[in-house]
C-alpha cells in the first residue's frame, strides 16, 4: 500500500532508519561462447520496506508496482547488495502505487454502497496494474459473490488460493468475509479448499477448524464436523463459538454415538477451565 508521502527512508525518534523505497541489484552475466563472449549487466528493481527489525524485499512487476512473494533480507544484505533508486521510486513507482490504491479504495466505496458494477470497474482497473493485488482480488471476488455471479467468483477463488499473501494477518478481515460468502453462496467445496489452504499456513488457528466444521455441517458430514470442532477446542479449550456449536449439535441430537465421549470430555475441560479461572477484583 502506498504512503501519502513518498520517501526512501524515514527516521524514528531513536535515530533508526525505517527504510521504504525502490532499490536495485545488478547481476553480470556472460553471453555467447569463444570470441563472441560478452558481458551483460542485468538490473533488477525491488521494493524494500522495513518494519521494525524485519526488512521485506518484493520484486516490481512490468507496471512498476510491488507484486509477488516477499522475502526477508538483513540490513547487512541490503547495504551490501542493493542500491537505492529514489528518482525511479518518486517518478514511476510511487505514482503507480497511488493510482492502484485509489482504484481499490474507490472499489471498496462502491461495494459498501451496493454499487457492484461500479465496484467491479474500479477493482478491474487495479488488477490491470497488479493482478496479484490481494485487496483488489478480495474486493472483486466479494462483488461477484454478492451479485450472485458464482462463475466469475470461481475464477477469483482459484487465483486467491494460490497467493500466500491471501492468508497474511493484514488481510484477516477480508479473508473471513470471503470465506463466509463462499459458504453462503453454497460454494461449499471451494470454501473447504479455501480454509484447508489456510490451515497449511496456520495449522494452529482454532478459528479455521471451526469454520471448516461449519462447511462440513452444510455438506452433512457430521462426523468430520465434530472432529474439527474438537480440534479447535484442543487448541483453545474455551473457544466460545466452538463450544456453542457443539452444544447446538448435542441439542439437535446430531452427534454420532462414537463421538459423544470426546464431546463430553471437551465440554468438561471447558467447564473446569472456567471454574478454575481466578476472579479479578472488581
Amino acid at each position: 500500500m502506498a504512503d501519502k508521502k513518498p520517501h526512501t527512508s524515514q527516521h524514528d525518534t531513536n535515530g533508526k532508519a525505517d527504510v521504504r523505497g525502490v532499490f536495485s541489484t545488478q547481476e553480470v552475466r556472460r553471453v555467447g561462447t569463444g570470441t563472441t563472449t560478452r558481458k551483460t549487466v542485468q538490473k533488477t528493481f525491488w521494493f524494500i520496506e522495513q518494519n521494525g527489525k524485519e526488512i521485506d524485499c518484493q520484486p516490481l512487476n512490468t507496471n512498476y508496482v510491488p507484486s509477488g512473494p516477499k522475502r526477508k533480507i538483513t540490513l547487512d544484505e541490503l547495504i551490501a547488495k542493493f542500491s537505492p533508486e529514489p528518482e525511479f521510486y518518486l517518478n514511476s513507482v510511487f505514482p503507480k502505487m497511488q493510482e492502484m490504491q485509489r482504484n481499490v479504495e474507490n472499489g471498496d466505496t462502491h461495494r459498501d454502497k451496493g454499487e457492484t458494477f461500479a465496484a467491479e470497474y474500479e477493482y478491474s482497473r487495479a488488477l490491470k496494474i497488479d493482478e496479484e493485488n490481494v485487496r483488489a482480488n478480495f474486493g472483486i471476488g466479494l462483488t461477484y459473490l454478492e451479485r450472485g455471479d458464482n462463475a466469475k467468483a470461481q475464477d477469483i477463488f482459484q487465483r486467491l488460493v494460490k497467493l500466500e499473501a491471501t492468508f497474511e494477518p493484514e488481510h484477516k478481515h477480508l479473508f473471513n468475509e470471503f470465506g463466509i460468502n463462499l459458504r453462503k453462496s453454497k460454494m461449499l467445496q471451494e470454501s473447504l479448499e479455501y480454509y484447508n489452504r489456510a490451515l497449511e499456513l496456520s495449522p494452529n488457528d482454532e478459528n479455521l477448524y471451526m469454520n471448516i466444521a461449519r462447511v462440513l455441517l452444510e455438506l452433512k458430514d457430521i462426523s468430520q464436523c465434530v472432529d474439527y470442532l474438537l480440534k479447535a477446542l484442543e487448541l483453545a479449550p474455551r473457544h466460545e463459538t466452538s463450544l456453542k456449536f457443539l452444544a447446538w449439535l448435542i441439542q439437535k441430537q446430531l452427534v454420532p454415538a462414537d463421538k459423544l465421549e470426546g464431546v463430553r470430555t471437551a465440554l468438561k475441560t471447558a467447564q473446569n477451565g472456567a471454574a478454575a479461572k481466578p476472579k479479578t477484583a472488581g
